[in-house]
């Protein structure tokens, strides 16, 4: 194919992709306006909701009074006329019925907010499913609208380089939107339950309800912990503070305590001579690669069981991944591996030629999988 045909694809590709971005962007703006409106909408709900429940609060103690009311003169017919009796029962027939009415009202408006709830997740995911295409096809345009050189190049030659290149970019974005996601529907979810469980307190002081408001408190704090360990949580899988604090050791403990807690799947550390510490940024890229092995294990393996052994070396440092789960054959996913449709391996063996380390793999059908890293301690590494 000529360079000169090449560039009018590439050029008519890009106009197309242009214009179905911007109006993806069109899409996700009017889905966002919609979201915001039935944000407005859910607020002033809640808001109506929580009046109703109070009048409905004040209508039945009015009831019960306007009842009790009732059987008193219904009782003591020499201290009451006729006429007390007519407009005690009148009082509370309408009391009644007015209380019945406000209960319907109450429900309809809990059926309005959880709808209204499911209608803006439903739109959420709209919004989400929408940026993921435009940021797709933002790094795609990126690439096509480079140097036509450095284009023809890259279709000439079709390394795995460049797709993993965007294949970590992608996954960059998909990590960054599962961060928002988490914060999203935990700690802001959180968050907003102890503002609106706060206002409920409030409420209960005013009425003087002493041992409910401790109860509340009780469960606020309960909350609040949870929020915390949330927080925790999200920090640790950005960044493991142990890792620079303590070292590789303390930091991969606590991921496989963890990691054994969150799937299920039973997991053995061991260490073999004495640690030695790296330098931080080769330190991290060891731990990502163990992430990403057990990750693989967890998404193909199926797998009950994983042994990490860690050997520290004079020269070198020899990491040993097993697991009983299914298997795989070696040489066929080698030639898939190859043609850049396995990322999981290939991104591992991009981050071991930064270190200078080597990747063995031992696996057969039905015979689980073993995994050997032996990396260098003083390698001509750089970081990224």
């Amino acid at each position: 194919m000529q360079a000169d045909a090449i560039d009018r694809v590439i050029k008519k590709t890009i106009e197309v992709m242009e214009d179905s971005k911007y109006q993806i962007f069109e899409i996700c703006e009017s889905v966002r306006a919609e979201r915001d409106a039935l944000n407005q909408e859910l607020q002033l709900t809640i808001e109506e909701t929580t009046d109703m429940i109070d009048q409905v609060d004040k209508l039945e103690m009015q009831y019960r009074r306007t009842r009790i009311r009732l059987t008193e003169v219904s009782r003591d017919f020499h201290r009451f006329r006729e006429e007390d009796i007519r407009v005690a029962y009148e009082e509370a027939t309408q009391l009644q019925l007015q209380l019945t009415l406000n209960r319907e009202k109450e429900n309809q408006l809990r059926q309005r907010r959880n709808e209204l709830q499911k209608r803006i997740k439903n739109v959420d995911r709209q919004v989400e499913r929408a940026e993921t295409l435009v940021s797709q096809m933002n790094v795609v345009l990126e690439y096509l609208s480079g140097d036509l050189d450095q284009i023809t190049r890259i279709l000439e030659s079709a390394k795995n380089r460049q797709l993993l290149g965007l294949k970590i970019i992608l996954a960059q974005e998909d990590e960054r939107k599962r961060i928002a996601r988490e914060i999203h529907d935990g700690l802001a979810q959180t968050m907003a339950n102890l503002v609106l469980r706060t206002e409920i307190a409030e409420r209960m002081l005013a009425k003087q309800e002493y041992i409910m408001v401790k109860d509340e408190l009780v469960d606020l704090k309960g909350q609040m912990r949870s929020g915390l360990e949330e927080v925790r949580k999200i920090i640790f899988n950005l960044r493991p503070m142990t890792l620079d604090d303590l070292g590789l050791v303390p930091t991969l403990r606590k991921f496989t305590q963890d990691f054994e807690e969150k799937t299920k799947i039973r997991t053995q550390f061991e260490i073999n001579g004495r640690e030695t510490r790296m330098q931080s940024g080769m330190e991290v890229a060891v731990y990502r690669l163990i992430q990403e092995a057990f990750s693989n294990i967890l998404k193909h393996a199926e797998a009950s069981f994983i042994e990490l052994d860690i050997s520290f070396k004079e020269q070198d440092v020899i990491i040993v991944v097993r697991d009983n789960g299914k298997g795989f054959d070696v040489e066929q996913m080698e030639t898939i591996s190859a043609k850049g449709t396995h990322f999981g391996i290939m991104g591992m063996k991009e981050r071991l030629k930064l270190l200078e380390g080597e990747l063995y793999i031992e696996s057969a059908k039905d015979a689980g999988t073993k995994l050997t890293i032996n990396i260098p301690l003083n390698p001509r590494y750089r970081e990224e």
